[in-house]
This record gives C-alpha cells, sequence and structure tokens, in this order.
C-alpha cells in the first residue's frame, strides 16, 4: 500500500451514493453495492459524518481510504473483497507481529464477511521519502534492524512454506507474461530448456537456507516512517516461512530505488552480523550468505518481472513497468558474476538485442546515490 491520497476531496455519507435511490437497489452494479456496503458500515462503526479520502493502492485487489471526522484521529479502511482477499489472514498475522514487538496498523473493528478493515493510519511517509531529509545509512540501518528483530522474534508456526513448487511457479510468471505475453517471444525449446535449469539451481540455493518469518515485500514502498525513527509494516499478509535472504534482498535490491553496489554490501554484511550475533544465521561465512543473497534475489527479480507485466496486460495497471528496466539490470548484473547463470546471461542478452528498448536504464544508481557517503 503506498499511502498517498488519490482522491480528489472528501466523499463520505450520502455523497457517495448520490443519484441512487434506495429503493432501487437492484439496479445497482456490483461495485455500487459494495460501496453501499462501505458507507453502512463506516457509519456503523464510526458514524455520520466522517469524509473519505482515497489512497493510492497497491498491487492487489484492495483499496484504501483515510476515514477522517467524528474520530480523535485518522483511520484508514481497508477494502478487500472476500472472494479475492483473505482479511481472516491479515488480521491474524496483524495480531501477530504486534505481539513481537513489530509495529503494525492496529486493526480497530472488521467485518469479515464484507471484507472490511478499520485500521490505524500510520501516516503518509514512506522510507521512499524520508530519503529526502535523512541520510540513507541510517535509514537503512533502521529498516535492517527491524527486519533482524522480526526474524529473531516473530514465529513461523502455521505459515505456509515458501515451497519449491511455490518458488517454481513464481518464476515461471516470467516467461508466460514477459517473454510471451509482453515481449511477444516464444519459450518453448531452448529458451524453456536453459529457463527450468536456472529455476531448479535457484530452488536448490533457497532450500540451503534457515527459514525464519518471511514478509515477501519488505522494501521502501511498504516501511512507514514513524516517530522517532522506526518503521511501521505494511503488505504482510502474503507472510510465509521461507529463506532468511529474501527479504533482505526485497530491501536492498528494491525495484523502486537502486543503491550503489559497494553500499548493498556494507549494508548486507551488517546484518549478517547482527543475524550472526541472533543466531539466525549460524555456520556459514559471509561468501556463502552473500551468493545466497544474490541468487535469491535472481529468484524475486524473475518473478517481479512477470507480476509487472501481468499487472498491466491482465489488469490495467501500468505504472509498475516503469520499474521493469532495473529489474531486468539487476537479472543482468548478478548473471554475470556466476558461471552457473551463464546460460541466463546469454538468454538475457539475446532479448536485449531482439527488444532493446524493454531494458532502457540509467547506467548510475539514481540519483539518491549521492546519500550513500
Amino acid at each position: 500500500m503506498r499511502v498517498r491520497a488519490a482522491g480528489t476531496g472528501p466523499l463520505g455519507g450520502g455523497a457517495i451514493l448520490e443519484g441512487v435511490s434506495p429503493d432501487d437497489e437492484s439496479s445497482m452494479t456490483a461495485p455500487d453495492q459494495r460501496e453501499a456496503a462501505r458507507v453502512a458500515w463506516l457509519e456503523e462503526i464510526v458514524g455520520p459524518g466522517y469524509g473519505l479520502r482515497q489512497l493510492a493502492g497497491d498491487a492487489s485487489f484492495r483499496r484504501y481510504f483515510r476515514v477522517q471526522g467524528p474520530l480523535d484521529s485518522s483511520r484508514v479502511l481497508m477494502d478487500a473483497p472476500p472472494d479475492k482477499e483473505d482479511v481472516p489472514l491479515f488480521r491474524r498475522l496483524a495480531l501477530r507481529l504486534a505481539a513481537h514487538g513489530v509495529p503494525v496498523p492496529e486493526i480497530l473493528a472488521s467485518e469479515d464477511t464484507l471484507g472490511f478493515l478499520l485500521l490505524s493510519d500510520l501516516g503518509d511517509e514512506l522510507l521512499l521519502d524520508r530519503l529526502a531529509c535523512e541520510e540513507a545509512d541510517p535509514v537503512y540501518r533502521r529498516a535492517i534492524a527491524l527486519l533482524v528483530e522480526m526474524q529473531s522474534s516473530v514465529p513461523v508456526d502455521g505459515l505456509e512454506g515458501y515451497s519449491a513448487e511455490m518458488l517454481l511457479e513464481e518464476m515461471r510468471l516470467f516467461p508466460r507474461w514477459f517473454l510471451e505475453r509482453h515481449l511477444g517471444l516464444g519459450w518453448s525449446g531452448r529458451r524453456a530448456a536453459v529457463l527450468e535449469c536456472v529455476f531448479e539451481l535457484l530452488v536448490g540455493v533457497a532450500g540451503e537456507q534457515p527459514t525464519v518469518f518471511v514478509h515477501r515485500d519488505y522494501h521502501s514502498r511498504n516501511l512507514m516512517a514513524l516517530p522517532g525513527g522506526r518503521f511501521g509494516v505494511l503488505d504482510f499478509q502474503d507472510a510465509v516461512e521461507g529463506p532468511v535472504t529474501y527479504d533482505l534482498v526485497s530491501l536492498l535490491r528494491d525495484v523502486y530505488v537502486e543503491w550503489d553496489p559497494a553500499q548493498v554490501a556494507r549494508w548486507s554484511r551488517g546484518y549478517f552480523e547482527q543475524a550472526r550475533a541472533r543466531g539466525i544465521v549460524t555456520g556459514i561465512g559471509f561468501d556463502r550468505f552473500a551468493r545466497w543473497f544474490d541468487l535469491m534475489g535472481v529468484q524475486r527479480h524473475l518473478k517481479v518481472a512477470g507480476i509487472f507485466c501481468r499487472l498491466w496486460h491482465r489488469d490495467g495497471k501500468g505504472a509498475y513497468l516503469e520499474s521493469l528496466p532495473l529489474t531486468l539490470k539487476y537479472l543482468m548484473t548478478v548473471s554475470g558474476r556466476y558461471r552457473e547463470l551463464d546460460s541466463l546471461r546469454k538468454l538475457l542478452e539475446d532479448i536485449m538485442e531482439r527488444t532493446p528498448g524493454t531494458f532502457s536504464e540509467v547506467s548510475e544508481p539514481t540519483g539518491l546515490r549521492a546519500l550513500t557517503t
């Protein structure tokens, strides 16, 4: 969830249903009916006279609204259609994280049948926004410390495992949605053989790692800057028990902001030392950990490239394509470092020759690079 206003002024009460007669609900479309249910539920929970402002959504089917009005402070309404989103799971994970000291939105009210949650408001400032007024190093050190705390304290019992089948299913989004649907390239024959060998390698590397609570989207747009320097954590509803490097690579090889490789290595080592001290990682040196980190990033970025293209071609959400070149750049860079990824590098080079515009990217990290010193 990117908590930024996307609406054009407050909505609420009967204004949302203007032009719809209460006696003619049978003529309402499904979105109209959902809007009516949202209004009725909010009026029951917070009373009349509130205002709603839609906030920028995420890559899911959820929608978010800031609720303002007859309250001591603003709240956030999460509208999660129950046929597409698991509200009870979100609530269980929120309670688990909060019970172990991870700052997450407090659940103030819920209606599972309709798919509505009223949450405390963590504000507007993302980690990404924080970089405009604070040096990056202390910001990322705090985010890493929170990650270590979450991994060392939050139990994984009852969570779905990040299985080989799940990892493979995610990576196969790359040929299905990026190669075939987005670029119009086939992925049978040699391409399919290359990719399946790479997928098998990456699944094996994931299986070597200790398992922890994995958020699955721990990055600069899902961490909210809170008073006192802490970060609030959003979008945790897809959490699993999985490889220890997954969330770290989501944070440090973020597809929304790029950092100098030397800085990424320093942050990675800082995490490694903390994780080793807390018993999260044992019995290995940093070189092996760095290999896990790199190859876990390849798995994630193959998945992300496929998801970004699916969001455009299936769901009409084109903004994510702006981050596709950086995602592909990470794949090109890391595949060039490991001999066992030579075939992936050559496949990417072949694709780049056929569709050069897809890989266009500035040669240097973003302007935020200057903040790494």
